[in-house]
């Protein structure tokens, strides 16, 4: 059975993360711990929450070291903050720096945005259509679903970055056409929360715990 270390960083929906996770057949060890992370076969960072948090409690525990350690040796998922903070730098709260594995920023929608002929509410909640731009094996089965979004900031890479190239997977609209889920390598992320998304996303759960990158 794959074991995956899913990370407490102070801002995560653990239960709901880790139940979904062996619902989908993984054993799953909650931690905040790197000798915990190192040990594992995967890993998982969950995000409910601020950023400026998040970062600020991944640098205590040594989480943010770890990751990016992790991210030469085996397969990580991150969700909603999570993939956020792979990212250069969050705008929210100011300018936070992040982990910087992806070159880009996390930007707060537009308030101009129009959905349906009015402007679009924030935050962004509730069920939206996800449309998977590969045939990966992370997205066999899910493409077309719907997933459960909660965010009020989304990602936006920067496409004059080398290390950006062909790396988004997942786009939604929400105003505007947005990043909703990127695979770089063996580093999968998604904006919207799969815990959350019924069989689609116990579907997408179930094909990270079997992926072999």
């Amino acid at each position: 059975m794959t074991t995956i270390a899913l990370l407490d960083y102070g801002v995560g929906n653990l239960y709901s993360v880790a139940n979904a996770l062996t619902t989908a057949g993984a054993d799953v060890i909650t931690t905040n711990k790197p000798d915990d992370i190192k040990r594992a076969d995967k890993i998982l960072l969950p995000g409910v929450g601020a950023m400026r948090d998040a970062m600020a409690h991944m640098q205590a525990c040594g989480i943010d070291v770890a990751v990016k350690q992790a991210l030469n040796e085996k397969p990580v998922m991150a969700i909603c903050v999570g993939m956020q903070a792979m990212f250069d730098y969050s705008t929210e709260g100011g300018r936070v720096e992040c982990l910087g594995v992806i070159g880009g920023s996390v930007e707060r929608f537009d308030d101009a945005w129009v959905e349906a002929g009015a402007p679009i509410k924030i935050p962004h909640v509730g069920w939206n259509k996800v449309r998977a731009e590969t045939d990966h094996i992370l997205w066999q089965g899910c493409n077309d679903e719907h997933f459960y979004f909660t965010h009020s900031y989304y990602c936006k890479p920067d496409f004059t970055d080398a290390r950006n190239e062909n790396i988004i997977a997942a786009y939604s609209d929400y105003g505007q056409k947005f990043c909703a889920s990127i695979i770089k390598d063996n580093l999968f992320i998604t904006q919207f929360h799969p815990e959350k998304s019924h069989n689609a996303g116990l579907r997408l759960l179930s094909n990270f715990i079997n992926w072999k990158p």
